[in-house]
């Protein structure tokens, strides 16, 4: 069965083939960097826990290191006739590919079918770049290489989150939070409950930088006792929409500096906090947004 074997076998033929370009332009340090990466990916689940630990280790010595080199300048291209199709063709193939992969359960794990369709996706995306724009071969991987080398030791912060998100839930955390929101919530109340998991959701990613860091958390506090088991919702707009007020506090935290620090440097722009500024009048009428729409959705 296809499941998440597919995305970590892509993955880590990118990794890997970033790592090979990085070691015929002799950016030793960065080459490294992306060959631990390809080998956690393509052998994470074989080499145990020590193994990945020492794995770790070894990632965060290189890139405190100081020997990592930025992305070369390369023409920025602009987004407009079949380039941009192509990138449309990313999202729409994901979209289409977890409707259909659901249908077949046989074939593709159900559970995993939005990510193996984003795998297929990418995939399906670069050749439909190669027949219409034809690109050397390798042009793919070296400007992925380039992008990767600018944004640096930043690439590991949505993983390293993630985690810190799970160890939160197993040491109860969640827990611990639900007990203090539960006592805040005014008696039995559906729109308390729902503004305490919204924005809870958008606070805890503005602290941790990441809305899978804050999810589990929320979910075991407020997101599973109130809203689906007290309350009756759906499992499903729950933790959607949970995750897209999480998501508006990516919009406002520096934490996030693969999506909010990295880009302003990658501009140039004086302000280095200048992304969330700019951000900040669409993440707040979003996240009121979803407060009424899951408040609508479960009354």
């Amino acid at each position: 069965m296809i499941g998440l074997n597919l995305v970590y076998a892509v993955a880590g033929a990118f990794f890997a083939a970033c790592a090979v370009s990085g070691l015929v332009d002799r950016r030793w340090a960065n080459a490294l960097f992306h060959a631990l990466l390809a080998t956690s990916l393509f052998a994470g689940d074989r080499i145990g826990d020590t193994g990945n630990g020492v794995l770790v280790l070894a990632l965060i010595g290189i890139a405190t290191s100081g020997r990592m080199r930025g992305g070369e300048a390369t023409d920025q291209a602009v987004l407009h006739g079949p380039l941009l199709l192509l990138a449309l063709a990313i999202p729409l193939l994901t979209l289409g590919g977890t409707l259909l992969f659901k249908q077949l359960p046989t074939w593709v794990d159900p559970k995993q079918a939005t990510l193996v369709a984003l795998a297929v996706a990418v995939l399906v995306a670069l050749a439909l770049c190669h027949l219409v724009l034809r690109p050397p071969a390798l042009a793919g991987v070296r400007a992925g290489r380039r992008l990767l080398d600018e944004i640096g030791w930043a690439v590991l912060m949505p993983q390293l989150l993630a985690s810190l998100g799970a160890v939160f839930a197993l040491a109860g955390v969640g827990d611990v939070v639900g007990g203090l929101i539960g006592r805040a919530i005014p008696g039995d109340s559906l729109f308390g409950a729902v503004v305490a998991y919204t924005v809870g959701m958008a606070l805890f990613t503005i602290v941790m930088g990441n809305a899978f860091a804050a999810f589990p958390v929320m979910a075991a506090a407020v997101g599973l006792p109130l809203l689906v088991h007290h309350f009756g919702g759906n499992p499903a707009p729950v933790a959607a929409i949970g995750m897209l007020a999480g998501f508006c506090g990516t919009l406002l935290t520096p934490m996030a500096a693969n999506y909010n620090i990295v880009p302003a440097a990658l501009l140039d722009l004086r302000d280095r906090y200048g992304v969330i500024r700019a951000q900040v009048p669409t993440a707040l009428p979003l996240l009121l947004f979803n407060i009424m729409l899951l408040w609508w959705v479960i009354r």
